[in-house]
């Protein structure tokens, strides 16, 4: 896998910001913003994860765009750099999603991917 330096490690789209502005807000504690993740898990591998960030832990990188702070987890940056977060509602469900061109596979549901 080849890394150009000047992409961004995460991109945000308006609706993604506005949502995570709801939710920082809404927050029980005190938190700095959300931290992007990935896990083990799934049919195809990996997942990505979204939780609350109240510090910045070692070797994170920080991506400040539109007014919110996403924290991204050292292990997590050479799988997703380049991708877009984010926010999809419908009927039946609402979700930050990942647009991710690294992705090689996808399970059928969506929930996991995998990278080459």
């Amino acid at each position: 896998m080849q890394f150009d330096k000047d992409k961004p490690i995460l991109t945000i789209t308006d609706r993604a910001s506005e949502r995570v502005q709801q939710i920082l807000k809404n927050a029980d504690k005190c938190v700095l913003g959300l931290r992007v993740g990935i896990k083990t898990a799934g049919c195809s591998g990996l997942q990505y994860t979204v939780e609350f960030a109240s510090e910045q832990k070692a070797f994170e990188d920080v991506v400040d765009v539109s007014g919110v702070r996403i924290f991204i987890d050292p292990a997590a940056v050479m799988f997703i750099i380049g991708s877009e977060m984010d926010w999809i509602e419908d009927k039946f469900s609402s979700s930050f999603v990942f647009n991710n061109p690294n992705e090689t596979a996808k399970c059928g549901c969506g929930e996991s991917f995998s990278v080459s």
